[in-house]
């Protein structure tokens, strides 16, 4: 039933907004009593934290499992494929991730840490093992560089920066990819990229 919960509580947090789903929602959608959903979590604020977890926790498993698979594909190759995984899961609409910062701070904070985290040092390995491999040039500065991805990736969502009625964040995080991969890449980098590129048409 805990499982059950989070899958239904994460589907409309995702959908509506954190502030917006209230707990008879999430029972009237599971057809059960809200008694049922205090069983398991003490409050809405429990919910949240308990779905954030879950959610964070599905998406970086599946980023392992392509980073895991990245013996038989490229660094740039693994890239894309974790591109393609998160365009399923990005929403166009900001309303979920502004209200779980407005109304959940320290939810929202922890979040913020641990994505920082899982983002950058997945990027640092990808950008070790491109220069082992020749895709990426020796002479960046892989911390900073992984720094950078996180700020750019992080920045695209900024509703201040890009209007989401004048900019699609599919395509946005394709740009700057795109931006990444030619700027550190090496001649062998290039030619990968196009090959990955043609492929995609």
């Amino acid at each position: 039933m805990r499982e059950k919960i989070l899958h239904t509580a994460s589907e409309l947090f995702l959908n509506l907004g954190f502030k917006s789903v209230t707990m008879d929602d999430i029972a009237e959608k599971m057809a059960i009593s809200k008694k049922t959903i205090y069983e398991y979590y003490k409050n809405k604020t429990a919910l949240v934290r308990a779905t954030t977890d879950f959610v964070f926790t599905q998406i970086t498993e599946r980023i392992d499992n392509i980073c895991c698979e990245e013996c038989a594909i490229s660094p740039i190759g693994t890239l894309f494929r974790i591109n393609d995984f998160m365009m399923k899961h990005l929403k166009e609409d900001n309303a979920p991730t502004y209200q779980l910062k407005k109304y959940y701070p320290q939810i929202f904070e922890d979040l913020t840490e641990r994505r920082f985290s899982v983002i950058t040092d997945g990027i640092t390995k990808n950008l070790k093992r491109g220069i082992e491999a020749g895709f990426y040039r020796s002479d960046i500065d892989v911390p900073v560089i992984a720094r950078l991805y996180y700020i750019n990736i992080m920045g695209i969502k900024s509703s201040d920066i890009f209007m989401i009625k004048s900019f699609k964040i599919s395509q946005l995080v394709k740009t700057y990819l795109l931006y990444h991969i030619r700027a550190i890449a090496t001649p062998k980098g290039l030619k990968e990229l196009e090959k990955i590129l043609k492929n995609e048409l």
